[in-house]
């Protein structure tokens, strides 16, 4: 079996004309535009907000393939990264009959997405040791197993996956990996978007949110083959990303300078924390983390949550969580930010039994 883009398309997508939007059916420049019934007066705005933006993103991916190394045809911008999780899920699962892999602990909108378009979950929890279970992947792999989800860094684990064990999924099966790289910028690993030539079948899911500092912007970049793209763009809603958005993410774009100085600061913030939370009394366990975040175990997960509440400072309790019992997932904040965390922990740990 070799892998056959058009087998696993859903067949309304094969059959769907999707909408030409006016902006679809003339692209250029123009100085009088009397084509998509927008307001010729302006708005109370800027002037352009009163026109709908390029529904394909043109000039943000032309930026962003320059700095990715990626051609603009095997780029496709969604609102969050979630829309390209839901746009996969919608183009090539037939609800009520075909399914998608999953490892938790793992992202949750993989699970969410596949629910709300009745696409049934197959759970391959990860090892102990937060890798893939390449044998417990290959059992659970049939014939409506359109595509296998996996984060690398993970979250909420914050580790790396193996590559060889990607690697082997991409050569030994033959739907969709979609690799999750939300958090690439913060680990020593690189990209496997340098591997998109090699795989039909890869597609890798990077944002705008964490490293870039664009989280309320909602821009998630999906990088696969022109088919694949091509099929992406079909399906999503015609001007899914707001020229507002298209405009501040085109200026950010120009600052990969003091990006890469932000993940810098971030990743020896990490570091500090690394080394610091272990010798706290509360502390049990800090796992290894290539993300912007540290899973924690702790003595008493729901405690420690409530308290850190009072002190105003927000963690996340995953400690309900697969293979995550007792851990609290902690961002990696500003230094005064750490530094309050780990004197409010100190406290905590200093409290009367």
């Amino acid at each position: 079996m070799s892998f056959d883009l058009n087998n696993l398309l859903r067949e309304n997508i094969k059959k769907l004309v999707p909408y030409s939007s006016a902006r679809d059916e003339f692209k250029g420049e123009a100085s009088i535009y009397l084509d998509a019934n927008e307001n010729s007066l302006g708005s109370p705005l800027r002037k352009w907000y009163n026109r709908y933006p390029d529904p394909l993103q043109i000039k943000v991916k032309e930026k962003l393939g320059e700095i990715k190394g990626v051609p603009v045809e095997n780029i496709f911008l969604g609102n969050g990264s979630d829309e390209c999780i839901d746009v996969l899920i919608r183009a090539f699962c037939d609800p009520g009959k075909d399914n998608i892999i999953i490892c938790p602990p793992t992202y949750g909108m993989y699970e969410v997405s596949a629910h709300i378009n009745d696409v049934a979950i197959k759970k391959v929890p990860l090892t102990p040791a937060f890798q893939l279970d390449l044998p417990a992947i290959e059992e659970a792999v049939d014939d409506y197993t359109k595509m296998i989800f996996v984060c690398s860094p993970n979250n909420p684990t914050g580790n790396s996956l193996d590559r060889g064990d990607i690697e082997v999924l991409l050569n030994n099966y033959f739907g969709l990996v979609v690799i999750d790289e939300a958090y690439i910028n913060f680990s020593r690993f690189r990209s496997f978007t340098q591997e998109l030539n090699d795989y039909p079948n890869l597609v890798i899911m990077q944002t705008l949110s964490k490293a870039w500092g664009l989280a309320a912007l909602r821009v998630g970049i999906g990088f696969a083959s022109t088919d694949i793209v091509k099929v992406m763009n079909k399906v999503k809603p015609p001007y899914n990303i707001n020229q507002a958005s298209q405009d501040l993410v085109l200026q950010a774009l120009e600052e990969v300078g003091q990006v890469n100085d932000m993940i810098r600061e971030i990743v020896a913030q990490r570091g500090e924390l690394e080394k610091v939370l272990p010798a706290l009394p509360v502390v049990q366990q800090v796992y290894p983390s290539d993300a912007n975040f540290l899973l924690v175990r702790v003595t008493d997960a729901k405690a420690i949550y409530q308290y850190l509440l009072q002190e105003g400072i927000v963690v996340r309790d995953r400690s309900n969580v697969t293979l995550c019992e007792g851990c609290l997932r902690i961002t990696i904040g500003t230094a005064a930010e750490n530094e309050a965390l780990i004197q409010s922990l100190k406290k905590y740990a200093a409290q009367p039994a």
